[in-house]
């Protein structure tokens, strides 16, 4: 009997039933003492105790400030323990939080401001060359909306914040907490926009809070554990994985610096004994290339999660030897799966960790259809991947047209991403569909080749891409990070190294090299880019295949 490509998550434990808020009251009353923030930049620490006190401050501040439950809030800043208050402050009294990429400029302020109806940000009063206080001041000409910002260290933000335990009216708390439910909508956050318009994922209470308790379930996680986040609060591997992992569990939530940085995370897993590390592959690649890796001790890991793109295989294996992460973890979602729909556990081999995403997490469903009829394949056949259960979001924020694109009647999301399904319910995920290169009526996966080209003495990292050919229709290009002190490889070189190692419409024809790669502000490479700059340079050189 043919098995189909759908499987079920096991139903133990128990979906939580707690708001955001309510899951940090009982935090702070069973882990009291235990460390709950630790900013290391800011050389600042909180216990449960003292981090639920803060919350509740800046709470009861916004009430006096004339905040109410549903309205929104932004959040611009890189990470701090200021973002972390404000999550949680805000997920106390049922306003919702919009987080706002770092990385955006005043045009992308504007339309998130206006789109989603932002009374109030909160903000850095500047991050790297974007000056966010005066980007502000600006957008609230063109935002009629938006009422108050507070940029942290200020005056005004020391005056919402409070100075005292008198600050805190916890009766009001209780009150206005009382008038929502884990169902009600907590967080938007806009997806990338590179196809349009950025979207508002709308995300519930029951949404982020349960994702993060799984999340943190399957890494084995206990009030011992503490756990190193460089990636970005603003997307959900920082806030969700990483924040209410931490929450759930009486974890320590540990700040390396504001924005990613090999050496800074390395020294902090050190110093702060961190028992799991965080990172997209690329920050797992720039922290083992430092020239001081073997000065740090990493000693105190155990696990982590790797996610938003696949892992070269080497790099694992130097994570699970080099870093000591024998449990390290691999995640796959979407922002509006909240994000994690799949996770490989702790005791898998590392053939399932780099050859897949892993299998179904608890309390979800997944399956694999024909994109075109929406029929569920069999198993091992390509298709697109859906997910449904409590982590699918409630919608996009005001635009029910989008919605219904990817959020079908029976609460199935699209992903839009192809997999398929092995026999043990483990996921492959090939790619998106507009990432297939089509070369010659041949299908090509990039990540097979990415994956070959990693294994090659002088390439650090790679990715590949479809550029356009009159012949071929698509023709493959490699885009190589070389490793320190070796000699880029060229066209030639790849294409000698490849030879009887790959079918020969999956050796690249161009080969780039690449200091670094563009990448999102959560370290995700953007093949868009590389493609943009691909298409420029064969303009200019038809010919020019490597240099």
């Amino acid at each position: 009997m043919t098995q189909m490509s759908y499987a079920r998550g096991e139903s133990n434990p128990s979906l939580l039933t707690d708001t955001i808020g309510q899951a940090l009251d009982r935090a702070a009353q069973r882990w009291s003492d235990r460390e709950a923030l630790v900013d290391v930049t800011a050389g600042r620490r909180w216990t449960y105790r003292e981090f639920h006190e803060d919350v509740q401050r800046l709470a009861t501040g916004l009430l006096a400030a004339g905040l109410r439950p549903g309205d929104r809030v932004g959040v611009w800043s890189p990470n701090r323990w200021e973002w972390t208050i404000v999550q949680f402050a805000t997920a106390q009294i049922g306003i919702v939080l919009v987080t706002i990429n770092p990385a955006f400029r005043s045009h992308e302020l504007e339309f998130l401001v206006n789109q989603a109806g932002i009374r109030c940000v909160f903000a850095a009063d500047r991050f790297k060359d974007s000056d966010y206080a005066r980007i502000l001041s600006d957008a609230a000409q063109s935002c009629s909306g938006l009422e108050r910002v507070m940029l942290f260290g200020t005056e005004s933000w020391s005056e919402l914040f409070g100075g005292s335990d008198n600050n805190i009216d916890r009766d009001l708390l209780a009150r206005v907490g009382a008038t929502f439910t884990p169902n009600d909508a907590i967080n938007i956050q806009y997806t990338s926009g590179t196809t349009g318009t950025p979207k508002g994922a709308t995300l519930s209470h029951s949404n982020i809070l349960n994702n993060g308790f799984f999340v943190g379930e399957l890494l084995g996680y206990t009030e011992s554990d503490r756990v190193c986040i460089p990636v970005p609060f603003y997307h959900c591997f920082g806030m969700v994985m990483g924040n209410l992992a931490c929450v759930t569990h009486g974890a320590a939530m540990v700040l390396p610096a504001p924005s990613f940085d090999p050496a800074a995370t390395l020294t902090a897993v050190a110093q702060e004994r961190c028992t799991s590390l965080y990172g997209v592959p690329t920050m797992f690649i720039a922290e083992l290339a430092l020239d001081a890796f073997e000065s740090f001790d990493l000693s105190s890991l155990r696990t982590g999660i790797m996610a938003g793109a696949p892992c070269p295989e080497e790099i694992m294996r130097q994570v699970v030897t080099r870093m000591h992460m024998e449990q390290v973890s691999i995640c796959y979602g979407m922002t509006e799966t909240s994000p994690v729909s799949t996770q490989t556990r702790i005791d898998d081999p590392i053939e399932r960790r780099v050859g897949t995403v892993g299998r179904v997490g608890p309390h979800l469903e997944i399956k694999i259809i024909d994109p075109a009829s929406g029929v569920t394949v069999s198993r091992g056949t390509v298709g697109e991947l859906c997910t449904r259960g409590y982590s699918v979001m409630l919608g996009y924020w005001d635009e029910p047209e989008k919605t219904a694109e990817v959020l079908d009647s029976d609460g199935w999301m699209r992903t839009g991403d192809l997999a398929a399904m092995d026999e043990f319910g483990y996921v492959q995920v090939t790619g998106r569909s507009k990432d297939t290169v089509i070369r010659g009526g041949e299908n090509i996966a990039p990540r097979e080749v990415e994956e070959f080209l990693h294994s090659h003495p002088d390439v650090l990292h790679a990715q590949v891409i479809g550029v356009p050919d009159s012949k071929y229709g698509e023709e493959l290009m490699a885009w190589i990070v070389p490793r320190d002190g070796a000699t880029a490889p060229t066209a030639e070189d790849v294409r000698a190294f490849a030879k009887d190692k790959l079918a020969r419409h999956k050796i690249p024809r161009y080969v780039r090299i690449i200091d670094k790669f563009p990448t999102t502000v959560t370290g995700k490479v953007r093949k868009v880019d590389l493609q943009e700059m691909a298409i420029e340079l064969l303009n200019e050189h038809p010919d020019h295949g490597s240099g």
